[in-house]
């Protein structure tokens, strides 16, 4: 705003300073070619009544020849106003010349401060007009020619600057005044979180920022409070599904068959897992754990054991300890999802750590059948299942690499995917090192 003003401010004054060096060149051109018409005329009037024209009588002489040396800078625009004014006054006249004659500096007579005063204020150049009479020769007017001087310049500065005091110190205070509210109001939307709970936005400022502001503090209450009935709905929900789940897999118990026993026994255990990765998903942003410092290298160590403990071939690169602030159960989570699909899918999974600068990537690798390039996004969709190369025999409801990238956004990070050379998936979770 006060860019935009003072950039304004400056235009205007710009066009004020270009309307006044126009109206002062037409003042000067006026006073240059009006007064020495009135001269010329009056002299031609009382020679017209027998009185002759004196050398020194009126600065007007008449001459034989036009005086003025083709090596004298002209004016064409004052000899063309003389001529205008002389027609006005119904003298006849040929031609008419014009130009400049620079005058050498004189001597002050009377001291060095009286030689000071008289230079500051006597003219520099003088303007010379002859006036053709065809058959009697030229006229001769002499008149000072005005400098143009730097003074105004100056003067319209010192204008601009009195005008950017008097405009923009209010506008840069009114610009403060709304700007600070807002500031305020950009950083707690930037950091407004879902897992606790922050005092609200002062209402400062201008009456309409202020409303601004009570309708953001208000939207707060108001997500929370959803958030808070959902959790609700999400707790009811998980508990009266977990309650028929746990009474079918009593149930079966009495089923003789033991094949079909057991794969009611699967279907039973998927069930709980995709009804764990559904409302882990539905309250990610809203986690009950704390962020705390833990060693990543241990946290992925032990989840690659757990996995060989049920006789899966996971490899680890031992890495060196990485301290990271995170919620290290949600974290667990996502690792284990990377790696359950790479067993489900390849058989076996290469998992190892590289710190890259300011983000450490955990690296989870297969010799799989990989995904079609075009898809590579498409898996990060809830439900989303790629039948060509991994189907519903595998199990999972396609929850898994969303829940997994879901939590390492909320964590800061991301997780990409890519086929690697020679067959296979490379998926890489990164995290900040904070």
């Amino acid at each position: 705003m006060a860019l935009l003003i003072a950039l304004a401010l400056f235009v205007a004054q710009a066009v004020n300073f270009a309307l006044i060096v126009h109206d002062r060149a037409a003042g000067r051109l006026e006073q240059a070619s009006a007064v020495p018409a009135l001269r010329i005329a009056d002299a031609i009037g009382r020679e017209a009544e027998g009185e002759l024209i004196a050398a020194d009588r009126g600065r007007i002489r008449r001459v034989a020849a036009n005086p003025l040396s083709p090596a004298l800078p002209r004016r064409p625009e004052v000899a063309e106003a003389v001529r205008a004014n002389l027609t006005r006054l119904g003298v006849p006249v040929g031609r008419v010349d014009a130009a400049i004659v620079r005058l050498a500096p004189r001597a002050g007579a009377s001291g060095e401060a009286d030689g000071r005063h008289a230079g500051r204020h006597r003219p520099r150049r003088l303007l010379v007009i002859a006036v053709e009479q065809p058959g009697r020769g030229w006229l001769i007017a002499r008149t000072f020619w005005p400098e143009a001087g730097p003074a105004i310049l100056w003067r319209l500065a010192a204008q601009t600057l009195v005008l950017y005091l008097i405009v923009l110190v209010p506008v840069l205070w009114l610009a403060r005044r709304i700007s600070r509210p807002l500031n305020a109001l950009t950083l707690d939307a930037r950091r407004f979180s879902l897992d606790g709970d922050t005092p609200a936005v002062p209402e400062e400022g201008p009456a309409d920022v202020r409303a601004v502001i009570a309708a953001y503090n208000t939207l707060r209450i108001r997500v929370r409070a959803m958030l808070d009935e959902k959790d609700r709905m999400l707790g009811a929900i998980g508990h009266d599904l977990r309650t028929p789940l746990a009474a079918l897999r009593v149930r079966i118990e009495s089923v003789e068959d033991e094949a079909d026993r057991a794969r009611m026994a699967d279907t039973i255990a998927e069930m709980n897992r995709t009804l764990d990765d559904i409302l882990s998903l539905a309250r990610l942003g809203r986690p009950s754990e704390p962020v705390t410092e833990v060693d990543l290298a241990a946290l992925v160590d032990a989840v690659v054991e757990d996995f060989r403990d049920l006789g899966h071939r996971v490899s680890f690169d031992e890495a060196a300890r990485l301290p990271v602030r995170l919620r290290p159960a949600l974290i667990r989570r996502a690792v284990r999802n990377l790696i359950e699909n790479a067993v489900k899918y390849a058989g076996a999974a290469e998992v190892r750590i590289a710190p890259r600068g300011p983000v450490v990537a955990i690296v989870v690798a297969d010799r799989g059948p990989g995904i079609p390039p075009e898809r590579l996004a498409d898996v990060f969709d809830p439900f989303t299942r790629l039948e060509s190369s991994r189907n519903r025999d595998t199990g999972g409801a396609g929850l898994g690499l969303a829940l997994a990238r879901a939590i390492a956004r909320e964590a800061g990070g991301d997780i990409a995917l890519a086929n690697r050379d020679g067959g296979g998936l490379e998926a890489t979770l990164t995290l900040p090192m904070r």
